[in-house]
């Protein structure tokens, strides 16, 4: 009777830690998307309405795709382009061992 009641508290506990510890874990939040200005909502309605050849309110691959250079110019320069990545670092010259 002693075993089984040691057993009992025993999972209680480890259950117990497992639960608070998942409850202390950082919580991911996402990013508040920022807010356009006036101009970039203009700009944006412009492309759609010159691009969205399905007319779903939405500018997708193959429509973005068919952008001109000069309108896609004009997207990022108002800062709505599509975010580039970090280059990759450039890698030190290896030292030439045979020397």
């Amino acid at each position: 009777m002693k075993k089984l009641l040691i057993a009992t508290c025993a999972i209680f506990c480890a259950t117990a830690v497992f639960v608070q510890a998942q409850d202390a874990a950082p919580k991911k939040e996402k990013a508040a998307p920022h807010k356009l200005t006036a101009e970039q909502k203009q700009l944006m309605e412009d492309m759609r309405a010159k691009y969205d050849t399905n007319k779903d309110g939405k500018l997708d691959k193959a429509e973005r795709a068919a952008m001109s250079q000069e309108d896609k110019d004009k997207l990022a320069k108002a800062g709505l382009g599509p975010k580039k990545k970090a280059a990759p670092a450039a890698e030190a010259p290896k030292a030439d061992a045979t020397k």
